[in-house]
């Protein structure tokens, strides 16, 4: 018998004033047209504005909804519902809220936990799929029972979807919304699921409410048990959750259980927060703005420095904390170092510059603090202090190359933000998309895209590490005395991740600008006095930076290259440091040879014209030159004699010594290469008088040889030349002969 036939049934049979809730379960049925949106009044239970509550009450101003939040300030007396049963005390909130929307037949009440729900889309296709279930009261459905197993045989039969309820979300008419929470009188820390769960497994009292499922989540999307299920669907400047089990385009997506992560790099997309189209459209809202502050008015911001390990250029780490765009008297700095190797470095960044900061404090080896009680000493520094506007830790491998970091990072206005940092020419950098089960790395679909700013915003993240910035207020105010850097047996950077994600804190990455880089300390070692010059591998970039002269890059576009004798070339190949580092290494090294025609260092251990000189194989350097020469000196070989390509080998590179009462000169002769290279290693009319090279065949003397300028030649037959003698201090040449 259908509906209308019962209906007529029932008026036959009892008085006209008593309406059962069978009536009105066909009354549903036979609603010609959804509900109008301006009758949906969505209802959640918040105590308290964490990210993820603002993240959902976005979505939802987003699509217009009208959202009452019930609980706001109220003390959570419901427990942990992450890791154990309850939530009862939303029931009892949500009950006292709908006693005066009892009766309202026409209005439709929609509950969602808010926390870790984000919608998908608004209220008019939220309206037709609940019309379109034809029962006046619709729940979510997953995959597994909670909490108690024992009813899964009370579970009717469902031929395809999703057969268990979840109480993270549920519509109905408000008269059956509030007959369905009426009967709640148990305590704040019952299970609010285990209590709807048992109305609907009672036959009677599911036809009575006229309850069903969403069991093809077309309405609602529960990730737990749906992972492999749900993909993102970008389309018409939009994005939404696609469950391709169903073909359903899910209204409301829940993180249930431990899915939050997983809802998160949802949200970096859902509803419109990026889109292929519009980029990201949240990243210039609640921002600010310090280009109007004077000095006086900028955030104090407290930098820890973590040097937890041998670390190359920390000199160079320190030169760019000094030149960061923020003014020095708005900084606190801390300094954590456990290595005897970079004592000198923090040492004498302190005493250069110490007394243009706020204040400076060193914690050293001897002091003997580990990684994690230092972190959380920084981060202590802050909370202690009410000026502390911010705190800035970063490790001593990342490398600053954007003064303007801090500034940008504080005006972005997020409680936790890191910038973007990777290794050079790598995709290894300081955040990770997702987590593996054991809650270690996995590569989220989007980690590729963002690392190499195909993607550009940013990124609630689970993982950061080397740097970030926190704001001061969520360290004094919410995360009170919370030991942040241990967690089990956990890394530093993990275990503050996980208690960050165990508050509920969202954490951030940005790559809207170009922040630095961040040094591989893989294959460094602390054998030698300038231990950087080994790193050409390791950190090409930085190696470059350093050593190789501003101008290399551009010495055929400019003109740079200079031809001071037929077929010599001259041009910039070094920096200053690069120079006075080789020499330095050289001299430490000090093993000098004594210029005698016998050479046991040489095939055959025979010189026909000896030079006082250190080999690099000496000092363990010729795989690193031989890189040089192939990466710097190959290049312009190859464009300064046409038709010439070199692997740039060598039988001998080495470092000469000229001193008047020494060296002065050396003899003319011919190179036993195809082509030298010669770089001056220090400066004419400074650190010595004399030297240069004469070309005796063209008559050609290069007599004022510019400190980082190589010399360039053919080596056999053409090109016979003589040292010309130094006559006051002490000169330094590089030498390679190239393809012997």
């Amino acid at each position: 018998m259908d509906c209308v036939r019962r209906v007529c049934s029932l008026f036959l049979i009892l008085p006209a004033l008593i309406l059962t809730s069978q009536f009105r379960v066909c009354k549903s049925e036979t609603r010609e047209n959804p509900v109008p949106k301006e009758n949906l009044l969505v209802f959640t239970v918040a105590t308290k504005e964490t990210d993820g509550f603002m993240r959902f009450m976005r979505s939802a101003n987003f699509f217009n909804y009208t959202v009452k939040v019930l609980g706001f300030g109220e003390e959570w007396t419901g427990g942990d519902v992450t890791k154990s049963s309850g939530g009862g005390q939303k029931v009892r909130i949500l009950k006292q809220a709908l006693k005066s929307y009892a009766t309202e037949k026409e209005l439709v009440i929609l509950f969602v936990d808010s926390y870790d729900v984000i919608f998908a889309s608004g209220p008019e296709e939220l309206l037709k799929k609940f019309h379109q279930a034809k029962h006046n009261v619709v729940f979510a459905a997953e995959a597994f029972i909670w909490p108690n197993h024992n009813l899964e045989a009370q579970y009717p039969h469902v031929r395809e979807g999703k057969r268990f309820l979840n109480s993270g979300g549920f519509i109905g008419f408000a008269p059956n919304i509030y007959e369905l929470v009426e009967p709640w009188d148990l305590e704040d820390k019952h299970d609010d699921q285990l209590f709807y769960t048992k109305i609907y497994l009672d036959p009677k009292k599911r036809a009575s409410l006229n309850i069903t499922l969403d069991h093809k989540c077309r309405i609602f999307q529960n990730l737990n048990g749906a992972l492999d299920e749900v993909v993102l669907k970008f389309e018409d400047k939009r994005v939404r959750a696609r469950n391709i089990e169903y073909n359903s385009l899910p209204v409301i997506i829940h993180g249930n259980g431990p899915t939050k992560m997983q809802l998160n790099y949802m949200g970096n997309y859902i509803p419109k927060v990026w889109t292929f189209e519009t980029g990201c459209t949240e990243c210039d809202k609640n921002t600010i703005s310090l280009a109007e502050k004077k000095d006086s008015e900028f955030p104090t911001v407290f930098i820890g420095i973590f040097i937890e390990q041998p670390t190359p250029f920390v000199e160079d780490f320190f030169e760019r904390l000094v030149n960061l765009n923020y003014p020095k008297k708005q900084l606190q700095i801390f300094i954590h170092n456990t290595q005897n190797h970079h004592e000198q470095h923090a040492w004498q960044f302190v005493e250069e510059h110490g007394d243009k900061y706020q204040n400076v404090k060193v914690v050293g080896p001897d002091e003997e603090i580990a990684n994690a009680d230092a972190r959380n000493m920084g981060i202590d520094l802050c909370r202690q202090d009410v000026t502390c506007d911010y705190y800035f830790s970063v490790d001593v491998e990342v490398v600053l190359l954007n003064p303007d970091i801090l500034k940008l990072l504080i005006e972005q206005n997020r409680p936790i933000l890191a910038p973007l940092i990777s290794r050079h020419r790598k995709l290894w950098s300081n955040f990770w998309g997702a987590l593996d089960v054991d809650g270690y790395y996995a590569r989220s679909e989007d980690y590729v895209d963002i690392v190499q700013q195909h993607r550009i915003g940013l990124w609630n993240v689970p993982y950061i590490s080397s740097v970030y910035l926190i704001q001061g207020t969520l360290l004094q105010l919410v995360l009170t005395e919370k030991d942040l850097y241990h967690a089990g047996s956990l890394d530093t950077d993990m275990a503050f991740c996980h208690n960050i994600r165990e508050q509920g804190i969202f954490m951030y990455i940005t790559n809207r600008h170009e922040f630095g880089r961040i040094l591989s300390l893989a294959n460094y070692h602390t054998d030698h006095l300038h231990n950087d010059l080994w790193q050409i591998s390791e950190n090409p970039q930085d190696w470059e930076d350093k050593y190789i002269h501003e101008n290399y890059s551009s010495i055929m576009e400019n003109k740079i290259l200079l031809q001071p004798c037929p077929d010599v070339y001259w041009f910039p190949i070094f920096t200053e440091r690069a120079c006075d580092d080789i020499v330095e290494e050289m001299e430490h090294y000090g093993q000098w040879s004594t210029g005698d025609n016998k050479d046991t260092r040489i095939q055959g251990g025979y010189e026909n014209v000896p030079t006082i000189d250190i080999h690099m194989n000496q000092i363990g350097y010729e795989k690193e030159w031989q890189k040089f020469l192939r990466e710097y000196i190959a290049p312009l070989t190859e464009k300064i004699y046409p038709g010439y390509y070199t692997k740039a080998l060598f039988d001998l590179a080495f470092v000469v010594r000229y001193k008047p009462d020494e060296q002065p000169s050396l003899m003319p002769h011919h190179d036993a290469s195809t082509f030298t290279v010669n770089i001056a290693l220090n400066k004419v009319g400074v650190d010595y008088q004399g030297g240069g090279c004469r070309f005796i065949r063209y008559n050609c003397s290069i007599q004022a040889p510019r400190k980082g300028w190589a010399l360039m030649h053919p080596g056999r037959l053409t090109h016979y030349h003589e040292g010309l003698p130094t006559t006051r201090g002490t000169r330094y040449i590089a030498v390679s002969f190239v393809d012997p």
